[in-house]
């Protein structure tokens, strides 16, 4: 499994960017799919993520109302789109692919120890 993210850039508070992640393989649509992210000097923490149909989404409350995880099986894509931007989301955002589980308590969706494949990142810049 190869997961590939795109979309950062370097764009000004209140801004908006889309973070895209493809994964290769044709089991995409059986898993869970998260976003996180990591800024300088910080721990990876957890950003948002979305079951295998899409009905289901999560949130990190830092970023509630403003981004929006959603994904695309036909396409094997997982989105963030990311609104009204802060400073404070400056970071390297890494898309990833959560294991298999019976859990259904919300930290198994935002742990990133229940994660194990890991796209390379994609770092966004906001200005202030």
């Amino acid at each position: 499994v190869q997961l590939q993210a795109c979309g950062g850039g370097l764009v000004q508070a209140g801004g908006s960017l889309r973070l895209s992640c493809v994964a290769s393989g044709r089991t995409f649509s059986s898993y869970v799919m998260g976003w996180f992210r990591q800024a300088p000097g910080k721990e990876r923490e957890f950003v948002a993520a979305i079951n295998w149909r899409g009905e289901s989404t999560y949130y990190a409350d830092s970023v509630k109302g403003r981004f929006t995880i959603s994904r695309d099986n036909a396409k094997n894509t997982v989105y963030l789109q990311m609104n009204s931007l802060k400073p404070e989301d400056t970071a390297v955002y890494y898309c990833a692919r959560r294991r298999p589980t019976y859990r259904s308590d919300s930290s198994a969706y935002t742990d990133l120890h229940s994660y194990d494949y890991w796209g390379q990142g994609t770092l966004v810049t906001v200005s202030s």
